[in-house]
């Protein structure tokens, strides 16, 4: 008798929390990565070698039919504009200076032909305006920035809404900025100055939400097709049969076009001698009754 061999293979053992030493609890972005990255590859390498069909998370990311988790919120304190980024940035003396640096710097190639690369050259750089009337530091710009950096990324990951996902990963990051509890967050802004923040991130991206979803991310078109156990596939019917069942149905609607249109006729009829009888009765003098008429002539 052959007995069938297990393929499913048992993955590492995660250690607990309290088994971590404190430098790794002192990293908890390594420690996400690493249990939530390995743990799932395995598991993709464990359904591909029973057989089973899986679908890889790179490929397109309209085919889920899920919006896929935002990372972690973190300080993004010179994320993607650094010390050296901000002081060019600072140099500049009007809009069209600090555009051509700032598209530089984000590897905007072509903004004048792309329309997507002038959408985010004009958000970044009205942003920029923005940290400068607050009065903001290169710190504080560099931080707003990079929050709306990863706000915007959240949302063009999918096609699918998830305006309520990305509001609460914003409001994440966001306090990672305005409390001291390092390494996990920092008070780089004081609290007028996050609500200042809060209120133009949602005055600005939020209202026109969908409007960049729209532009960034890729049509999705469902196609549906229902199977039903225990039904035979219907036949096609020949031609002769096909023309039949058209004059059958043709024969149907003109008569049921005719009864409507008969009832219709027969309704605006009864409406108009209604109407005629009100008119009359209107136009006819109003005369009293006959008990009060003699009392006026006595």
């Amino acid at each position: 008798m052959i007995r069938q061999k297990s393929t499913q293979r048992l993955g590492p053992r995660m250690p607990s929390e309290l088994e971590l030493p404190s430098q790794l609890r002192r990293e908890p972005e390594k420690d996400l990565n690493s249990a939530g990255g390995s743990p799932a590859r395995e598991g993709t390498e464990a359904r591909t070698e029973s057989g089973t069909a899986s679908v890889a998370a790179d490929e397109d990311p309209a085919a889920n039919l899920f919006p896929p988790p935002l990372p972690q919120p973190r300080i993004c304190m010179w994320k993607y504009l650094d010390i050296h980024s901000m002081h060019l940035l600072e140099k500049t003396a009007n809009t069209e200076e600090m555009k051509k640096v700032l598209a530089e710097l984000l590897g905007l190639s072509c903004p004048e032909q792309s329309l997507r690369e002038a959408i985010t050259l004009d958000l970044f750089a009205h942003a920029l305006i923005f940290c400068r009337q607050q009065g903001f530091s290169l710190e504080q710009t560099s931080a707003a920035c990079a929050l709306l950096q990863d706000l915007h990324k959240a949302c063009v990951a999918t096609p699918l809404g998830n305006v309520e996902e990305c509001y609460r990963y914003f409001t994440s990051v966001l306090f990672c900025h305005g409390v001291r509890r390092p390494p996990f967050s920092i008070d780089l802004f004081k609290e007028e100055q996050l609500l200042a923040v809060a209120d133009y991130v949602v005055n600005t991206y939020f209202r026109h939400f969908k409007l960049y979803k729209y532009v960034f991310t890729p049509q999705v078109r469902l196609d549906l097709s229902l199977t039903y156990l225990g039904l035979q596939t219907p036949k096609l019917w020949p031609e002769g049969h096909m023309s039949v069942l058209q004059a059958f149905v043709k024969t149907q609607l003109n008569k049921e076009l005719g009864q409507l249109r008969q009832l219709v006729e027969e309704q605006l009829k009864a409406s108009e001698e209604r109407l005629s009888s009100k008119l009359a009765s209107l136009e006819q003098p109003f005369q009293l009754p006959p008990g009060k008429a003699k009392n006026k002539t006595k």
